[in-house]
């Protein structure tokens, strides 16, 4: 067994706090990361914390992993010592169903393995995520990061970026579009990000005036508070889409109202309590849709790294040692922080 050592949880009460652990010894078709960076996304605090009700401790969180090869299994041909590698959400799946197979590996129907908090296929036991020294991952669910994007900033693409990009692309937003952002955090930052890059005509909602400098600054042409009603009302039947990012439960039938005659609104926040129910006239009256998202495949993964690449598109950062991830979490509930901790995995030495 290969030894590793990182932060996670014991218990739903409990901060997190240093672990030795121990990870699978590589296999033919593995390949073995010394992680680098790992972004902090806010499912990392659901999970530890048990707000979605399917932790099993201990768990070691972290989704977004950027690291090097240090070694690969006999059948691995794509990967080679040293090179600059990422780890997104997913670590494997059933490969074969009709998911699967269209490479949509986080539909999985037999259900897709966790990088953290999941159940392994093959060896058993919990996967353990990215706070920690190491990892082994199938060869087939590791992505190439481009040379030219700071490895640091692009670790939350390996879950902001693609839970963004998915939707975006599943959509067709492209130029010529007016498409809305709600929220502007970890997530909704990304959005802004790619759907300007994308060539279209970005509008951020958020309930904060004081963010609309920063907003135009990553990229919107527009900002709305969605607070204010008329600015609201000014928008209406007017959205070829609108992307909703906001984690915590809110009123959806005001962004509803905003998109044009057969458009969509598409979740991908998360909330660990369920949105108050639309108006279905809000739907029915002009054939909206309303649909939810979930991160994306790994060809698309590397496809949305690729166009990061070739736009020079990175996160948002703020770096953190590891000793201060639970400060980290206070912080990340606060919105305190613009717009992703990457914790320096250097410093778990420390």
């Amino acid at each position: 067994m290969l030894a590793s050592s990182g932060y996670g949880a014991t218990s739903a009460r409990e901060p997190l706090s240093k672990l030795d652990f121990t990870r699978r010894d590589p296999g033919p078709d593995d390949v073995q990361i010394d992680i680098l960076y790992c972004g902090v996304c806010h499912s990392d605090l659901h999970t530890a914390r048990n707000e979605w009700g399917n932790t099993v401790y201990p768990v070691v969180p972290g989704h977004e992993i950027i690291g090097r090869v240090v070694a690969t299994g006999d059948k691995v041909s794509r990967f080679k010592q040293g090179d600059l590698v990422g780890v997104g959400c997913m670590v494997d799946s059933c490969m074969h169903c009709h998911a699967c197979a269209e490479g949509l590996e986080q539909y999985c129907e037999n259900g897709f393995v966790g990088t953290y908090n999941g159940e392994e296929m093959h060896s058993g036991g919990m996967t353990y995520g990215g706070y920690s020294s190491n990892i082994v991952v199938r060869d087939c669910f590791v992505l190439r990061i481009p040379k030219n994007l700071d490895p640091a900033a692009a670790a939350p693409l390996l879950c902001a970026g693609i839970t963004t990009w998915s939707p975006l692309k599943q959509w067709q937003v492209g130029q010529g579009h007016k498409v809305g952002i709600v929220g502007l955090g970890g997530l909704g930052h990304m959005g802004i990000k790619l759907a300007h890059a994308l060539g279209a005509h970005v509008v951020l909602f958020t309930t904060s005036p004081g963010k609309r400098e920063d907003a135009l600054r990553l990229g919107a042409n527009d900002v709305v508070v969605s607070k204010n009603a008329e600015e609201m009302k000014a928008h209406r039947n007017s959205f070829d889409f609108i992307l909703n990012t906001v984690a915590a439960p809110h009123a959806l039938d005001p962004f509803l109202e905003l998109l044009k005659r057969d458009s969509t609104m598409t979740l991908v926040g998360a909330p660990a309590t369920p949105h108050p129910s639309t108006q279905v006239f809000n739907l029915i009256m002009k054939r909206r849709r309303l649909a939810g998202s979930l991160i994306g495949g790994i060809a698309e993964t590397q496809e949305m790294l690729d166009f990061c690449g070739d736009h020079g598109i990175v996160s948002d950062i703020e770096m953190i040692r590891i000793q201060d991830i639970n400060e980290a979490y206070e912080r990340m509930l606060r919105s305190d922080v613009k717009y992703r901790f990457v914790i320096d995995m250097a410093t778990l030495k420390q």
